[in-house]
This record gives structure tokens, sequence and C-alpha cells, in this order.
């Protein structure tokens, strides 16, 4: 059985390093702004947007099943108005809904 021979056996000391570090002195928030500016170097925050954020919704109702759908920009800001009008969870105004639309349905 033959033995491994270790390759860094050798390297116990790092080699040394004939300059001296430089002295890192701070910039001024300003000066790195005003560098950014003049040369068109984009902002890594996240732009402001123009979309007022919606209040979150928090309801305790035990509903646990989840339906997803596809709908335009109306109609779902007039279904968020309408449960915000009602003071409803949107489960409870799907279901309002389709008990209006068989309301509906029955009396044609």
């Amino acid at each position: 059985m033959s033995t491994r021979v270790n390759p860094f056996a050798g390297l116990n000391d790092p080699p040394p390093f004939p300059t001296k570090p430089k002295k890192e002195t701070p910039v001024a928030e300003e000066a790195i702004a005003r560098i950014a500016d003049d040369n068109n170097f984009p902002s890594r925050q996240a732009p402001k947007s123009a979309v007022p954020r919606r209040k979150p919704r928090r309801y305790r109702t035990g509903r646990n099943q989840q339906l997803n759908i596809k709908a335009t920009g109306e109609t779902i800001d007039k279904f968020l108005k309408t449960a915000d009008e009602r003071h409803v969870p949107l489960g409870e105004l799907l279901r309002l809904a389709l008990d209006a639309l068989d309301r509906a349905g029955a009396s044609s």
C-alpha cells in the first residue's frame, strides 16, 4: 500500500509580499452620487412605483381552497373595490355574486 504525497507540505508559511497595502480613505456619499450622476450610472434602488399599494386583507374565514383566475385590471379593481365597500373577504364576495347569478337564472 503506497502513501499519498502531500502537495502542500512545503507551503507552511505564506510567501512575503513586497508591497504594503494602501491605506483606504473613506469617500463621501455625495461624491459617489455626483460621479454616478455624471456618468449616467443607474441606481440599484428599486424605482418608486406609480401604482399605489393595496391594503392587505386578512380574514380568518376557514376557507382553505384557492381559485386562480385571469382577469383584466379593470375587472380586478372593480372586484376589490366592491369587496372593500361591502367589508367582506374576496371569497365571500364571490359566493354572493354566484348566489345572485343563480337567483337571476332561476327567475328568467
